[in-house]
């Protein structure tokens, strides 16, 4: 019987196979798909494509009944909504694709956005201390590790990287940026975006990358007096060559969409301002993903004064460029019959969904919309030791040694007596910094807990100085109380029996970050009274900042011997404060923005202009200058320690005279003349003597980290292009002109050796 079925199964998949084969359906792309799509949408379900609701309601619990909750539940029922935002977590994620995918008529799936800035649950440094690691390949794996955890909560979308450009330390929002460069924070954006997206198009299809999102565009970081949502006024030298950059790499390095910022530009708000979105963007550009708006700010053209109302500033928007509006719920209310009466083209919905689409094709939720829905997955994945490590070497990078007279660091592990004083120094929560939504209080490591590691010392802590509740502008949150100095004396009595003093001060986690500015760069509350009352019985202080901006710290500057720069580090961050002064590891951070001597220098940078009176050169006193202060930063752009020390020798160009589209060649050697292995970031900066406009007395336009071991010496080689050697002019036009040029190497943007060379 057995011999009988084979037999009859053989000749079965024979005739099968002899039968001619029915021609295959056609393949589509993905423009094909999106054409398809389009056809079969109604206008209203265009318009919803671009409609984003932010969660506003239990996903998994019952559908809400009245009031605006309802009003929007029936919306994403009919499919006139096309993303939403702060819904996470895979159960959470399912529930609302579900409803997308199976009871709207056509099915499209939602993409789901999140403020992922530096970290889901694991969380790294805030990403201004990332940018002092220079190092773009951790500050990448640091981007990889939050798209893995966030991809694994359903999360297909995240608004970040902050592509910022900031000079000034007053705006709380410089904790999400690279600093006050274009050129580091050019090759920053670029490796943020390929963590989050990966390294082509194709890779944004895995169920481990998300989309990123390149912000604010554009001149946000240019707010006047560093308040948060202010008017930015800058000129066209300064956008196209100062603001502009790290947005084009961000384009050029992949990122699939673009947020546009809450500030005028040349008194037209950036929602509705064409000549960003429309001809520089998605024109020059041709970037052919979408914008979507910062959170209201289509509705936020009405108060500029730039719209007279919803319908006026639905209508400014979306022919502005804005492709998708974020929580204003003007498009769904007002496009429809702004089309229908001829009052809006219908190309430009078009061209919006258009867009839209092709990000979910891309990031594959057309061929399916629960791949980010793996409840296994998101329990392997999130808070793993893996994460975990991760955010520690990441974080480790990040330290910035500012200052170590009297050699107390590192600390040695035995036989000392450490007092740990300050009130950040236990804390938690402050270490996860600001933009950590996902994050749960508590979960830092402190310092504290990373010291007590180490066994070999008797460790004593006091607090010094409580964190309260109180009442900053607007909000009940942990402040710095302003006159309990209760503490200070347990922690006076702590020092003098010391034989180091770890303190731990700056600002809470919150006290940076958007709607954060602040008038005043010092040390918040009663800190500074604690630090000098410490100074006044035991001297050997190691001050450990935790900090999400340039402080101004004279005094520290001139009396504490050991400064620490550990900004808010995150998860890991009391591990890695421990490590580094313990000499587990050794600083090789840099700072990626000035440290004023005082507040009344900002806005301050090193890749100024020089004035037609930069010198006391006739010995009176009309120059540029300040009565009193001097104009030099505290700590400059570029500057870190090392426990080790660094010689640099003499730069050598291969000629001195090029022509232009010809590599200008110069090398450099530096060796580790100190006792310790260790990295330092070799800085290369450029001056461009004359040309059409004005340039800098120093720009960035190389920089390279190399690790030696003591007696080690290095040769390090840059080849500028016309690349580095040009710049934008006012129109926007990329040139490159002959001239004299200088060529600066060292170890920051003050200290640097020159030689010369002539551009024919």
């Amino acid at each position: 019987m057995k011999s009988l079925l084979r037999i009859l199964a053989f000749a079965t998949l024979t005739l099968a196979q002899a039968q001619p084969k029915k021609p295959s359906k056609p393949i589509l792309s993905v423009e094909q798909r999106i054409e398809d799509l389009l056809k079969r949408m109604t206008l209203e379900e265009k318009v919803g494509q671009m409609n984003q609701y932010n969660g506003f309601w239990e996903v998994t619990g019952p559908a809400p009944s009245g009031g605006d909750a309802q009003r929007k539940y029936e919306h994403l029922k009919k499919g006139w909504v096309g993303s939403m935002l702060n819904v996470r977590g895979v159960d959470q994620v399912r529930a609302v694709q579900k409803i997308a995918i199976e009871e709207t008529r056509l099915g499209i799936p939602l993409i789901i956005g999140f403020d992922l800035i530096h970290g889901y649950k694991t969380i790294s440094p805030i990403p201004l201390a990332e940018a002092a690691s220079w190092d773009m390949e951790a500050i990448k794996a640091s981007a990889q590790m939050a798209a893995d955890e966030a991809s694994a909560a359903g999360i297909t979308w995240t608004f970040g990287p902050n592509v910022d450009i900031s000079r000034d330390a007053r705006w709380g929002r410089v904790m999400e940026g690279a600093g006050e460069d274009p050129f580091l924070g050019s090759k920053i954006a670029m490796a943020r975006v390929q963590g989050f997206q990966g390294e082509t198009r194709d890779d944004l299809s895995k169920n481990n990358t998300i989309a990123a999102c390149a912000k604010h565009f554009a001149g946000y970081g240019f707010v006047e007096a560093g308040k948060e949502y202010n008017t930015v006024d800058i000129g066209t030298a300064t956008l196209y060559n100062t603001v502009l950059p790290p947005f084009e790499a961000a384009k050029k390095a992949g990122v699939r969409t673009f947020m546009n910022a809450f500030n005028l530009l040349n008194g037209i708000p950036a929602t509705g301002n064409s000549f960003l979105q429309r001809d520089i963007l998605k024109g020059k550009w041709q970037f052919d993903g979408f914008v979507i708006t910062d959170w209201a700010s289509i509705r936020e053209m009405i108060t500029h004064g730039y719209a007279k109302d919803g319908a006026a500033a639905s209508k400014l928007a979306v022919e502005a460029g804005a492709d998708m509006d974020m929580e204003s719920h003007l498009y769904v209310a007002e496009l429809v019959r702004l089309v229908q009466e001829g009052k809006v083209e219908q190309k430009w919905v078009d061209d919006a969904v258009r867009r839209i689409l092709r990000v979910k094709f891309e990031l594959g939720l057309f061929d399916d919309p629960y791949r980010y829905c793996d409840s296994k997955r998101e329990k392997a994945t999130i808070g793993s030791a893996t994460q975990r490590a991760k955010a520690l070497d990441m974080a480790k990078k990040s330290v910035v040694l500012l200052k170590n007279d009297k050699r107390l660091l590192p600390l040695k592990k035995e036989g000392q007596r450490i007092a740990l004083i300050g009130p950040l120094a236990a804390d938690k929560t402050s270490p996860l910094g600001s933009w950590r939504i996902a994050a749960d209080d508590l979960s830092a490591v402190s310092v504290w807990e990373g010291m007590q590691k180490y066994t070999g010392n008797q460790l004593t802590y006091a607090e010094g100085a409580p964190l309260t509740m109180g009442k900053t502008t607007f909000v009940d949150e942990l402040v710095f109380n302003t006159s309990d100095t209760r503490g200070f004396e347990k922690a006076i009595q702590v020092a003098k029996d010391a034989d180091v003093v770890v303190m731990v001060l700056g600002e809470h986690g919150l006290q940076s970050g958007e709607a954060r500015s602040r008038t005043s760069l010092d040390l918040p509350g009663v800190q500074q009274q604690l630090l000098e009352a410490i100074y006044a019985v035991n001297a050997n202080i190691v001050l450990v900042l935790q900090n999400g901006r340039p402080l101004a710290l004279p005094w520290a500057a001139e009396h504490i011997p050991a400064i620490v720069e550990a900004w808010h580090l995150g998860t890991e961050s009391g591990n890695a404060i421990a490590q580094v002064l313990y000499g587990d590891y050794n600083p090789s951070g840099k700072l990626p923005m000035s440290f004023p001597r005082n507040v009344g220098q900002c806005p301050i940078y090193y890749n100024h202009f020089s004035t037609g009176r930069p010198t006391n050169s006739e010995n009176n006193v009309f120059w540029s200058h300040y009565s009193d202060s001097e104009n030099t930063p505290q700590w400059p752009f570029g500057f870190g320690l090392s426990y080790t020390t660094f010689a640099y020798g003499k730069p050598v160009l291969s000629k001195a005279t090029y022509v232009q589209g010809e590599p200008v060649e110069v090398q450099v050697s530096i060796t580790n003349t100190g006792n310790y292995a260790g990295s330092e970031v070799v800085q290369l900066y450029l001056h461009d003597h004359y040309a059409r406009i004005a340039r800098p007395v120093k720009e960035l336009k190389g920089f390279q980290k190399v690790t030696l071991a003591p007696g080690e010496t290095q040769t390090v080689k840059f080849s500028l292009t016309d690349a580095e050697l040009g710049f934008y002019d006012t129109t926007g036009t990329y040139v490159v002109e002959p001239g004299t040029f200088s060529l600066f190497i060292g170890t920051d943007s003050e200290k640097g050796q020159e030689v010369r060379f002539e551009l024919q």
